[in-house]
């Protein structure tokens, strides 16, 4: 999953940051979205042109999420363009899987690096630059409740990206801007998807006592919510799904 910056609340100008799930969501509600990209350029274009051709504001903007000199650019950037940030929400991720016993530690040096660093990166910037109002919303997992085996590096990473994210809650005691994870479960993504046979799909998606998989609105509607009226929730790791863990 790469990273995806939005902009921030109704009116051009108040830029946010955040990550495909959400992204016209966000726009929807009447933010100035600004889509990252790592590597899948093409991809944040075409969220862009939906965003715009239903009538929304949107821009692309690329850069390494753990790169602090590329990350502060694209900050820099936002800014010129709409003078300031409202709300970061950082998806940028990778899951390379294995039992922990047979994993190659390069890949664990890359999940490190994304989602560890990336999102450190990411949430030091957001947490000098964000104005007063906004949120920080960072990406974890469910499976730090469900311990599946072949998770267990990725589910360090994102046990490392939940302890920062909720101190940061903390450290930013005054400035009134809020700071959550979002842990997803099974996500009918076409990255979960892909390799599965119907009937694997069908028992994942039988666990939830909802009986279904999460879909990317599911998780849109968790990151609308944080961004806007969710001003009361702070510090909190928000599990969305369907109640499987």
């Amino acid at each position: 999953m790469q990273p995806q910056p939005h902009a921030s609340p109704s009116s051009p100008g108040h830029p946010a940051a955040s990550v495909a799930p959400g992204a016209e969501r966000l726009a929807a509600d009447g933010m100035t979205v600004v889509v990252h990209y790592a590597g899948n350029r093409s991809r944040a274009e075409e969220t862009v042109a939906a965003i715009t051709s239903a009538g929304g504001t949107a821009v692309a903007l690329g850069g390494d999420v753990a790169d602090e000199n590329e990350m502060t650019a694209l900050f820099d950037r936002i800014e010129e363009l709409y003078g300031g940030i409202d709300v970061v929400v950082n998806t940028a991720g990778i899951m390379l899987l294995a039992p922990l016993v047979d994993l190659d530690l390069s890949d664990f040096d890359a999940m490190m690096r994304t989602n560890v660093r990336g999102t450190f990166v990411v949430s030091q910037l957001a947490a000098q630059r964000l104005r007063s109002g906004g949120a920080i919303i960072n990406f974890s997992t469910s499976v730090e409740r469900l311990q599946q085996p072949t998770y267990s590096a990725y589910a360090a990473t994102k046990g490392a990206v939940e302890g920062m994210t909720l101190i940061l809650a903390r450290e930013l005691r005054g400035r009134d801007v809020t700071v959550n994870v979002i842990a997803p479960g099974p996500t009918a993504t076409p990255l979960f998807l892909e390799g599965k046979s119907q009937q694997v799909i069908d028992h994942i998606a039988s666990l939830a006592p909802l009986e279904r998989l999460g879909t990317p609105a599911d998780i849109a509607e968790s990151v609308a919510f944080l961004a806007g009226p969710a001003r009361w929730v702070n510090g909190q790791v928000l599990y969305v799904n369907g109640g499987i863990a």
